[in-house]
């Protein structure tokens, strides 16, 4: 990897080779998340917006002079990236903007964003496998289901084995996707931070690849990929805003990253401000932001939202999340899980994009910037839809009335629709 410079931490700022440390700065324990240096002039030798503009493998790997893997790796094949970018006028009339895009990652194979960081892994996985005698390295991932089912869904399409600890209370369709992929799926009596523990201590223990956001500092470069993309398909010409949901923190903290690779390079002329948007009842990055708080100096809540996959106690990449908001004068806004669900058939029926609790987490967050002035009508605004309604059906049932249930005759339909002979 001539083209990583380093690894720094982000808490002293000490940097290391690639090869030296595997995950965290050791000065730290585990909290040492380390962040990706690149040679910004060698990346630019190797890929430019022109030799893009002719390059037709529309998936995370068209970026890979960008990205921490060694250049000869082999690749999972599944189609992971180059997610539609949608124009959503109906949207932004509804709230008084002129530019509202959705970007649906829940066109993912696994049907999460949680592919683009799991792609990575596998990558790095099997590249430390290829120096151990069996060949193979185990690679573990906590999850409250989406970055777990994302592994699985890579993992498969190689062989790759795989370990996930999910909280017992995720989503049963999250479950039933691990298990079909072939996981080896640990169900654990307990919240996701401290499934988030057990996978930290097997991995350890019995020397698997360790996948976790927070903790491995290649999972931010795979979701940084989105931002890549997001510029790219509106022609480098970047937003003025970004509406990420937030829990561990990882994906927001991989927005960043991309943007900031893309300005370090001159790609586009502006860093866009990002949006954080946090489920009320999980907040901790909002109140930290709001209070002015580090990062190190967070404390655990107990976090308890309708929206899984942003329920995190303590979120563990909060160094990347919180200086994603920090450094782009952006906010954070939380909502309720009310405002969550309605924000489902919203998002649906006014773009067509149909959003788990997470991903719809992101319009009602927009929604509710707009209501504190934070967002100017003339402004570019995106939406990330992070994950498929179908990964939670229980929610999406409650935010929409019941059907009809008529009888075989079309007088009943006429009854019940109030048309008359």
């Amino acid at each position: 990897m001539d083209h990583v410079k380093s690894l720094k931490c982000l808490i002293c700022g000490a940097e290391y080779r690639a090869d030296e440390v595997e995950y965290v700065c050791p000065h730290h324990g585990d909290e040492g998340i380390l962040d990706v240096q690149y040679d910004y002039d060698l990346v630019c030798s190797r890929m430019s917006p022109e030799s893009l503009a002719q390059d037709h493998n529309y998936t995370i790997w068209r970026y890979k002079p960008l990205l921490p893997i060694e250049p000869e790796s082999p690749l999972p094949p599944l189609t992971v990236g180059w997610t539609p970018l949608y124009r959503a006028d109906r949207l932004a009339a509804g709230l008084g903007l002129k530019h509202v895009w959705v970007k649906d990652d829940g066109r993912n194979p696994s049907a999460s964003f949680k592919d683009r960081a799991s792609s990575i892994a596998v990558v790095k996985a099997q590249e430390k496998g290829a120096g151990l005698a069996g060949g193979k390295v185990v690679i573990t991932t906590s999850s409250t289901g989406n970055a777990g089912a994302a592994l699985s869904a890579i993992c498969a399409s190689v062989g790759q084995p795989n370990v996930v600890f999910v909280p017992q209370t995720a989503p049963p369709a999250k479950v039933a996707q691990l298990l079909v992929y072939g996981s080896t799926v640990m169900l654990v009596r307990g919240t996701y931070d401290e499934a988030f523990a057990l996978c930290a201590q097997a991995a350890k223990e019995f020397g698997w690849y360790n996948r976790n956001t927070g903790y491995n500092p290649y999972m931010s470069e795979g979701k940084k990929t989105a931002a890549l993309e997001i510029c790219e398909q509106l022609g480098w010409d970047a937003p003025d805003w970004i509406v990420v949901s937030v829990g561990d923190g990882c994906i927001i903290g991989g927005i960043y990253k991309g943007l900031f690779d893309l300005y370090s390079m001159g790609w586009i002329k502006k860093m866009p401000k990002i949006l954080g948007v946090q489920a009320a009842g999980s907040a901790a990055m909002y109140d930290a932001w709001v209070a002015g708080v580090d990062a190190m100096d967070m404390k655990p809540i107990e976090a308890q939202t309708v929206a899984d996959s942003i329920s995190a106690d303590l979120p563990a990449d909060r160094i990347k999340a919180l200086r994603a908001v920090r450094a782009t004068n952006g906010a954070y806004v939380k909502v309720t899980d009310e405002e969550i669900i309605a924000a489902i058939p919203t998002l649906a029926r006014g773009c067509g994009v149909f959003a788990e609790p997470a991903g719809a987490a992101a319009y009602a967050g927009l929604v509710q910037g707009i209501k504190e002035g934070r967002i100017d009508p003339d402004e570019r605004v995106v939406i990330l839809s992070t994950g498929n309604g179908l990964k939670d059906i229980a929610s999406a049932r409650k935010s929409v009335s019941e059907p009809y249930v008529v009888d075989k005759d079309l007088a009943d339909v006429k009854r019940k629709l109030k048309i008359a002979d």
